[in-house]
């Protein structure tokens, strides 16, 4: 049974059952494995908790607004 794990911002209903549908169709694209085979875990972060290159995103953002 393949996974797939995507760490993503909060996420509406609907953008959850979109990317879930579509994580699921793209890794059967790629396999060849059955869309239905595939798990899709949704991992929602806070941006206050996520740092890119060394800085804090909520630092990033402030310093571009």
């Amino acid at each position: 049974m393949p996974t797939i794990f995507f760490h993503c911002p909060k996420l509406n209903e609907d953008q959850k059952r979109e990317a879930v549908d579509k994580m699921a169709q793209i890794g059967s694209d790629i396999t060849g494995i059955r869309k239905e085979a595939f798990v899709v875990y949704l991992e929602e972060k806070d941006p206050e908790n996520v740092g890119v290159g060394g800085v804090m995103l909520k630092d990033k953002y402030a310093q571009n607004s």
